[in-house]
């Protein structure tokens, strides 16, 4: 899943590709570079720095000059909204996906309407502050089991609904790391697991960078966290993540 952020403001890449045409330059690129889903953005949610929270309408003046066209370059794309309002006008332009990143947990419109709608949905875990005093992996696990009684109520299908840890959402670095490192703790879910840890602040708190200087960081993570279940991979550079996840496969295929 390749990361394409039209805003202003993301951490990693606010504002390179807010432009349509530069969307859409961006988005032939990583099909190129062999991309299997475009997730858009249009509101930051980055858990630091300030995010400034902007309204549905916002949202929505940003994706409408870009989403029809990225649609009809036929690679699924998945909307990254927690707002019910986006992620339908986004379904009806022709999306085929919803990602949540308060996990049906914030807006009480959206369970319903994915449930009509029929589509994939993503439920992130995420936390208005972090807190370095609990288990992580408990609050996780309750977190969606919240998640999936709010997503059985509403009808949503069980077999439409994959799991993302959240990596760096609500979390200190060292609550991150213990996400990754007992990821295969989720697997008594029984769904498919996301993982976005492409360019997260936890590898800086390893080895000292900037965003743009993150990726051996996540590559790294990303590894690890294939070999522990991730089904989908969630990154800002589609080419070396997906070199680095062949080349491990092709070896752990030889065993």
């Amino acid at each position: 899943m390749g990361v394409l952020n039209v805003t202003p403001d993301s951490f990693s890449d606010g504002g390179e590709f807010i432009a349509p045409e530069q969307a859409l330059i961006r988005a032939r690129a990583m099909i190129a570079d062999g991309v299997d889903i475009i997730d858009i953005g249009a509101e930051s949610t980055r858990p630091y720095k300030g995010a400034t929270p902007v309204t549905a309408a916002d949202e929505l003046a940003r994706l409408k000059p870009v989403l029809a066209g990225l649609v009809a370059l036929g690679v699924p794309v998945s909307i990254d909204s927690m707002k019910a309002e986006v992620v339908a006008f986004a379904l009806d332009q022709g999306a085929g996906m919803a990602n949540d990143v308060w996990g049906l947990q914030r807006d009480a419109a959206m369970a319903p309407l994915i449930a009509a709608r029929g589509v994939p949905v993503i439920v992130m875990h995420n936390r208005d502050s972090a807190d370095p005093a609990i288990d992580i992996i408990a609050d996780m696990k309750a977190f969606f089991q919240h998640s999936l009684d709010i997503a059985a109520t509403a009808g949503i299908a069980r077999e439409k609904i994959v799991l993302d840890p959240g990596i760096g959402f609500g979390k200190t670095a060292e609550q991150s790391m213990i996400a990754l490192a007992r990821l295969a703790e989720f697997e008594m879910f029984g769904l498919p697991i996301l993982v976005g840890a492409s360019r997260k602040r936890f590898i800086a708190s390893v080895s000292p960078s900037e965003p743009s200087g993150r990726l051996a960081g996540s590559i790294a993570a990303h590894l690890l966290a294939a070999q522990r279940g991730a089904r989908i991979i969630r990154t800002h550079d589609v080419a070396e993540t997906l070199q680095a996840l062949r080349v491990a496969h092709a070896i752990e295929s030889k065993q």
